[in-house]
């Protein structure tokens, strides 16, 4: 991912977290326990249990952070995937500031 304007892993520590800050947001759950689970932790599975109306409010959040409307780059929403796989998306393909 040499094309993403976050290459360095301090970059994609902080998405990440802010990104988990949402999820949590989103979900309705305690911050500090979604900051805790596994980056391959699923968006949809039982550990945070995004709904479809969760889904659409933090990709809302996602768009209005960084710039980046997964909903129109990722047709197949397989981004949604994990909380890895929602950071590596937003990570090569948020606008720089």
């Amino acid at each position: 991912m040499t094309d993403s304007p976050l290459s360095s892993p301090e970059d994609r520590a902080t998405v990440e977290r802010e990104l988990r800050s949402m999820i949590a947001e989103a979900a309705r759950l305690d911050t500090a326990v979604v900051a805790q689970l596994p980056a391959d932790t699923e968006l949809f599975g039982p550990e945070i249990g995004l709904t479809s109306l969760a889904g659409v409010t933090l990709l809302g959040a996602v768009d209005k952070r960084y710039g980046v409307d997964v909903a129109a780059l990722d047709l197949s929403l397989d981004s949604l995937q994990s909380i890895a796989t929602l950071t590596d998306f937003v990570a090569a393909h948020r606008q720089p500031r």
